[in-house]
């Protein structure tokens, strides 16, 4: 224990401490109470009576779909890592970061100070009988907010200890008038098992005058408003998760006390709802007035007390658990400003969340006033639908995200945790959308009130990451296993691969990347950094690598960024070229690059030719200028009688250079130029190379060019293309052995050039 207790977070109390003294029971007793509570007695025959037997069975059953796999959830997780302080909110924040948890557990926490006012109004209920015996009109509030001051008062002096006292008396009380209930008779005869299941498809046809003596509406109420009313039933797991601080062994206690506490409440609702069908007309339970149970139990005072006891213990149970999920939420700083220390603050004697309990207090105070069961019961099951949903996303993504400290002893199952979270977000908006986007606005809205302190996106970021390179990983062996070469070659994308020390000198080979990378192509942009192996070179190679990512954030790309340390330029090249494809298929194309002011270089271009040449790579070698690539709005591709291989590339190049956002509005011009003496002769066969399909463009976008003998071919280019944003120029690997890297000299009228050199001819579908 720490010497100063004062303020003191609830995850940082240690396992073992004064006031961690429960076990597995008060989690059952707990979650069940609460399960077994205000809804069943109040409303459930309100259920069966309107919705009919089938249909309330299919409540019970689809609410067990949220809260089952949310049951196996916890249990997971809660074995995964030690679940302390917050209980629901401690798993979503280490799961999910601090931002996202923080939202998401300042909703929790509201829908469990809510929940108190929701039960002490239930409890409320259960004295109607008293002011019918005396013939006195109604007015609950004078029970519920005595009610309210003395349970707050109990809580607030005595703290945990005396409460979860009470919770075994009160168990016991819930017990035995669950059992009088299922011995007790009536004298209504439902008829045979087939009239009743034909009922519940024809709830309303029943005895119209009692209906309307009654002032029951004659049309059938909706399934899912039923549905909404009756949830809240089934959110009495997180009332035991609630009191993880307190546990011995959270580890053990969670996932026994939630499971049981799940399976005995669907089992003894879906009992519940046959002995009703059985027992009452569907008229009189449709009455959500009347405590429809006493009716039917051997003894009926018994029902009220039952219900009184419930709801007692479930208001005991969320006033004990919201001030704890509030003070972990002040422990971690989620809330902006001075206010999270004082919540999170805990009494010196006892280790009680005092001033968060202060707030839950005043917060139920306020609902308790409003005092309308079904409004506050919508509330909170928007909430609770929201953070079930958060709980089995967070076990789904686990089981994908490969990281190796999640080692749960309970494990669930992912396709549960997936059907669950997409079960919750299609329950908000069937139960009441105008609510389901309110809550959603609302999680928006804390959201990015608690982004306002905090920077770290904590877990969130690394279950996200983990996802998705267990993701790619699983895809690149799907792809290298099921690659097929000749639909590979016609289906053809650039995956290129670029290696420069001048990384901070000039930023052009990062922009032809990031053009080719943008929407049909990969990119991988790699820095060299010369020299040995040593702790020396890869400290500053982990420095440069953040310099570089930074600026793959500035200019949005979708280039993949890394360094190498290597002796030589050769030794790193041979390197590049072994490196796996990041898009899954290997890389297939080089670029080198060079500036008009900085030729030297082009000296490793050519020395390390061959050594491309052999890996079977397309080479691209961009020539940058101080112009840069200009206004984006031109590009010129020239082909030669010598360009049938490279054509289709450059043209492709062209096009997808051209499919970057900065490239917008701007035009691709194709120069065909030939001798006077073979331009007909080379125009047929380039215009039948287009007709075949062998050429991926249409006539009316080239111009052809009769050469003059008098004018050079880097002449001709030189005076057409002087003003061009880009140029395309093929070349041949023959002028590179021939004359090395005189044939990139000559065009010092251009800007930007990329030279274009193709393994083989690409074939166009």
């Amino acid at each position: 224990m720490a010497a100063n207790p004062k303020v003191q977070s609830a995850p940082k109390v240690p396992n073992g401490g004064s006031h961690q003294k429960f076990g597995t029971l008060p989690v059952f007793l707990t979650s069940i109470c609460t399960i077994l509570g205000a809804i069943l007695f109040l409303r459930f025959g309100w259920a069966v009576g309107n919705v009919g037997l089938l249909g309330t069975i299919s409540i019970v059953i689809i609410g067990h779909l949220v809260t089952i796999p949310t049951a196996l959830a916890i249990a997971e997780i809660a074995t995964n890592q030690r679940v302390e302080g917050g209980g629901a909110y401690y798993i979503i924040s280490r799961s999910f970061g601090l931002n996202i948890g923080g939202a998401i557990g300042i909703a929790l926490y509201l829908s469990q100070a809510i929940s108190v006012a929701f039960y002490v109004i239930a409890f409320a209920a259960s004295f109607e009988p008293i002011f019918a015996a005396f013939d006195v009109s109604p007015n609950l509030r004078f029970v519920s907010i005595p009610t309210m001051v003395a349970l707050s008062a109990l809580v607030l002096t005595r703290g945990a200890n005396s409460g979860m006292n009470l919770l075994y008396g009160v168990a016991a009380i819930l017990a035995v008038s669950l059992v009088m209930f299922f011995i007790g008779k009536t004298d209504y005869s439902p008829g045979s098992l087939q009239e009743v299941l034909t009922r519940s498809f024809n709830a309303r046809d029943f005895d119209l005058d009692f209906v309307r003596e009654k002032g029951l509406p004659e049309s059938p109420i909706p399934f899912f408003y039923v549905f909404t009313i009756i949830f809240p039933a089934f959110t009495g797991i997180i009332a035991g998760l609630g009191l993880s601080g307190d546990l011995k062994d959270p580890a053990k206690s969670i996932p026994s006390g939630t499971l049981a506490a799940t399976v005995v409440g669907m089992v003894v609702y879906i009992a519940v709802a046959i002995k009703l069908a059985f027992s009452l007309p569907p008229e009189v339970m449709a009455d959500k007035n009347q405590l429809v149970m006493s009716d039917v139990a051997i003894w009926g005072p018994i029902i009220p007390i039952g219900l009184a006891a419930a709801t007692i213990s479930s208001a005991l149970g969320s006033i004990l658990v919201a001030p704890r999920t509030l003070q972990a939420l002040g422990a971690d700083k989620v809330i902006p400003g001075k206010g999270s220390d004082w919540m999170a603050e805990l009494r010196e004697k006892d280790q009680e969340p005092i001033n968060a309990g202060w707030i839950t207090v005043g917060i139920a105070f306020i609902f308790v006033v409003i005092g309308d069961v079904d409004f506050v019961a919508e509330i909170i099951s928007m909430f609770f639908m929201v953070t079930y949903g958060t709980i089995c996303l967070i076990s789904f993504l686990e089981h994908f995200a490969g990281n190796p400290a999640y080692r749960p002893s309970f494990t669930s199952r992912w396709y549960l945790s997936l059907p669950g979270a997409l079960l919750c977000i299609w329950l908000m908006f069937q139960m009441k959308a105008l609510y389901a986007f309110l809550s959603i606005f609302t999680m928006l809205g804390f959201y990015l009130w608690v982004s306002r302190s905090r920077d770290s996106k904590g877990g969130m970021t690394r279950i996200f990451q983990g996802v998705i390179l267990q993701t790619s990983r699983s895809l690149r062996v799907l792809l290298q296993k099921k690659v097929d070469e000749e639909a590979d070659e016609k289906a053809w994308t650039p995956s290129a691969i670029c290696i420069s020390r001048y990384s901070f000198e000039r930023l052009a080979a990062f922009d032809m990347l990031r053009f080719i990378s943008h929407k049909y192509g990969f990119g991988t942009y790699i820095h060299l950094l010369e020299g040995y192996y040593s702790k020396a070179t890869v400290n500053e190679s982990h420095h440069i690598l953040k310099r570089l990512l930074t600026r793959t954030k500035v200019s949005k790309s979708n280039v993949y960024i890394d360094t190498i340390i290597s002796p030589s330029y050769t030794t790193s090249v041979a390197q590049m070229l072994q490196l796996p494809g990041i898009s899954g298929q290997d890389n297939n194309m080089v670029l080198f690059e060079f500036s008009r002011h900085d030729t030297e270089p082009l000296n490793d271009v050519v020395d390390n030719y061959g050594l491309v040449r052999a890996a079977n790579f397309d080479i691209c070698i961009l020539r940058s200028s101080e112009q840069g690539f200009g206004y984006k709005n031109e590009i010129h591709i020239w082909l030669t009688q010598e360009d049938f291989e490279n054509g289709n590339l450059m043209i492709l190049l062209g096009y997808i250079i051209l499919g970057h956002p900065e490239w917008k509005g701007g035009v691709i011009k194709i120069f065909a130029i030939y001798p006077a003496a073979q331009l007909e002769t080379q125009k047929k066969k380039l215009l039948s190379l287009i007709a075949s399909g062998r050429l991926a463009i249409s006539p009316n976008n080239i111009q052809f060019i009769a050469r003059k003998e008098e004018i050079s071919l880097k002449n001709a280019i030189n005076n057409t293309s002087a003003d061009a944003d880009l140029t395309i120029i093929g070349f041949r690997p023959e002028a590179v052995k021939k004359t090395g890297k005189e044939i990139f000299f000559g065009y010092e009228e251009l800007g930007n050039i990329l030279f274009v050199s193709s393994e083989t001819e690409k074939q166009i579908a």
